[in-house]
């Protein structure tokens, strides 16, 4: 049986794992430097016991969903609001799609999807939207059944670690 639902602070050590193990799949095992204490600060606004308020805690920076095959833990995802200028309406961007590989080709990718789907819809929101590593054929595959396409105009860019910094500084 299959169950979606909202991530709870207990179910941080289970997201971090497979956070860890879409890294792996990603063959970049040793990038992921979050840690619980990371995402509870950012998901849930709580201390590193997982039951404390922050003083100064923001809003969600992300939601995440579980899904649970028979009880157990068998993948997530992990979503926030990105918004459009053009539609002059949030989105919802998803970040992370992991389903434990014993229990792939049950449905559970999907079923994360279209839980998204739906919360978006809910939300009123145009759009939702994901990246895909180009060598993941087996993905995009699933996600074009679905009836994705990919933006090959658009190219990611990203600014991070130290020429983040350097820019922080310039004048």
């Amino acid at each position: 049986m299959l169950n979606i639902r909202p991530a709870i602070p207990a179910d941080i050590p289970v997201i971090l794992r497979f956070i860890r193990e879409l890294a792996t799949y990603e063959r970049e095992p040793d990038a992921v430097v979050a840690t619980e204490a990371d995402l509870l600060r950012d998901g849930f606004g709580l201390a590193p016991d997982g039951a404390t308020p922050l003083a100064h805690a923001p809003t969600p920076r992300f939601w995440s969903l579980i899904a649970e095959f028979n009880g157990t833990p068998a993948g997530f995802a992990l979503y926030f609001t990105s918004y459009s200028t053009w539609r002059g309406h949030h989105g919802i961007r998803l970040e992370d799609l992991y389903v434990t590989p014993a229990l792939r080709g049950k449905g559970i990718g999907k079923a994360l999807l279209v839980r998204l789907a739906q919360i978006a819809v809910e939300q009123g929101c145009p759009r939702l939207e994901w990246d895909v590593l180009e060598w993941n054929a087996p993905a995009i595959a699933v996600y074009e059944r679905i009836g994705a396409h990919i933006l090959t105009e658009w190219r990611i860019m990203r600014l991070s670690d130290d020429a983040l910094t350097t820019l922080a500084n310039s004048r």
